[in-house]
């Protein structure tokens, strides 16, 4: 795993789109139309453009996978986060779901324990190397990373199905939220 720059930004996002293309939390939040896709990509443009400001951009060796990191308490309103965010709500969210996405985001920090954390926010293993052990062996580097930051890792997943995944690096869920779909928050100490 290494860091990665803005060299390998459109590589990461092309990872993070096809991964998350049929994710329910991913689905909730770009608006419904033909350009759902593109759509998606801005989510990951953005993603990593706030990773990369307040957080790491990892991307595995092989160069199939990748990870984006925050820190949430490092997350500070500047000129640039502000112009994201409008940014955002333009290319992605739509001006009609303002309303929707802002009350997702609330519900979430709500449960979010505010406290210094190594907060996974995406991670995902193009779909065309899925059942590798690539996701693996990047969830226990990144794992080793939180460890080196003395920071305990927490992310959300709304995939049933990677519930079992995530156990087996230690993560327990710790809290449920009903939107449109059920959202699982998950630690690991």
């Amino acid at each position: 795993m290494t860091k990665a720059n803005y060299a390998d930004k459109n590589l990461v996002v092309n990872i993070l789109s096809e991964s998350f293309k049929n994710n329910k939390s991913v689905n909730f939040m770009a608006k419904e139309g033909p350009r759902k896709l593109d759509r998606i990509r801005y989510l990951m443009d953005y993603s990593f453009e706030i990773c990369h400001q307040f957080g790491e951009v990892y991307i595995s060796d092989d160069r199939t996978a990748a990870a984006l990191v925050l820190y949430p308490e490092q997350k500070k309103s500047n000129f640039s986060s502000i112009l994201l965010d409008f940014k955002l709500i333009y290319n992605c969210i739509g001006v009609s779901n303002i309303a929707k996405a802002i009350k997702r985001e609330s519900s979430i920090k709500k449960i979010q324990p505010q406290i210094p954390m190594y907060y996974i926010w995406f991670i995902g293993v193009h779909p065309d190397f899925q059942g590798n052990g690539i996701g693996s062996q990047l969830m226990n580097e990144l794992i080793k990373e939180s460890e080196k930051h003395q920071r305990p890792v927490y992310l959300e997943t709304s995939t049933l199905a990677n519930i079992p995944w995530y156990k087996k690096f230690g993560f327990d869920i710790y809290n449920e939220l009903e939107l449109a779909y059920k959202l699982y928050f998950l630690k690991r100490e």
